[in-house]
């Protein structure tokens, strides 16, 4: 069995230009998945053109926690958000993991996915989140583990074999414990999901160079495995400069996944491009 290949594009609505740059990504380079934003209003109008222009695209939900406001009241989420009724911040929300309702996380969510039904009349291919939120804690992973059974998807899932592979998702302090719990919560709903998550084609590293790298070690192992890439290409635009501080290299990104030699590469190293949906 050939090795196969989920390259997903996070952020989708994020702004226009993101989605904008995520839908070219698609149809002309390498790009076979993306994850929506659903507390974005680019979601509602960029969404019905991916469905309309991309057929191909897997579509999943960005579970968020971070960034903008919750699609739920305010006062349904109270330890969610700060005075101002915006989401806490990635560092603010990584520090108060012990204050966090996850339960409120997880209505929050399912009233992300019911917005993405809505838009696009089906379910997600599945779920990720936007600064992975959903994998900081055991208890906020279970919630995501939960959605996705019930709707009957996958999920990324970006923990590795080793507690110190999951240093960087669970900041709580507790890697070792955290792990542990992690892993049986794996063991208990057993999710679709791929064997490899490769979250470093980003910044500095997203590089041809390393997308080359990424892709030979894939070939090379017989396993026939699947991996997921994650990236993030997009079209700058002024509303991302101003909600963003990761701008211009996600152009960077989208000119190596829609370069012919992107491409090229899946061919020469025999490897199968799917979406989540082909899980």
């Amino acid at each position: 069995m050939n090795p196969r290949l989920i390259v997903n594009a996070d952020d989708y609505g994020l702004t226009s230009g993101v989605s904008e740059g995520i839908r070219y990504a698609h149809l002309s380079g390498i790009v076979s998945s993306t994850s929506a934003m659903m507390n974005h209003p680019a979601s509602q109008s960029d969404l019905p053109k991916a469905r309309s222009r991309c057929p191909k695209l897997g579509l999943g939900v960005h579970l968020v926690l971070t960034i903008g406001t919750p699609v739920l009241p305010t006062e349904k989420v109270p330890t969610l958000v700060d005075a101002s009724g915006a989401f806490l911040k990635h560092d603010v929300l990584s520090k108060r993991l012990d204050q966090i309702n996850p339960d409120e996380a997880l209505a929050e969510w399912q009233a992300q996915v019911q917005q993405f039904v809505r838009v696009t009349g089906r379910n997600p291919d599945h779920l990720d989140s936007h600064h992975h939120c959903s994998y900081f804690s055991p208890a906020l992973f279970e919630r995501m583990l939960m959605l996705a059974a019930e709707i009957g998807c996958p999920i990324r899932c970006p923990y590795g074999n080793e507690a110190i592979s999951a240093a960087g998702y669970l900041p709580g302090g507790h890697v070792e414990t955290d792990f542990a719990a992690v892993q049986a919560l794996l063991a208990k709903y057993k999710p679709k999901t791929t064997q490899v998550f490769c979250g470093d084609f980003y910044g500095e590293t997203a590089t041809m160079t390393h997308l080359t790298e990424v892709l030979a070690k894939l070939a090379a192992d017989t396993s026939g495995q699947t991996l997921e890439l994650m990236c993030h290409p997009t079209v700058l635009d002024n509303k991302l400069r101003s909600v963003s501080s990761y701008t211009h290299q996600r152009a960077v990104e989208l000119q190596i996944l829609t370069d012919p030699h992107a491409r090229a590469l899946l061919k020469e190293n025999n490897i199968e491009l799917i979406n989540f949906g082909d899980l």
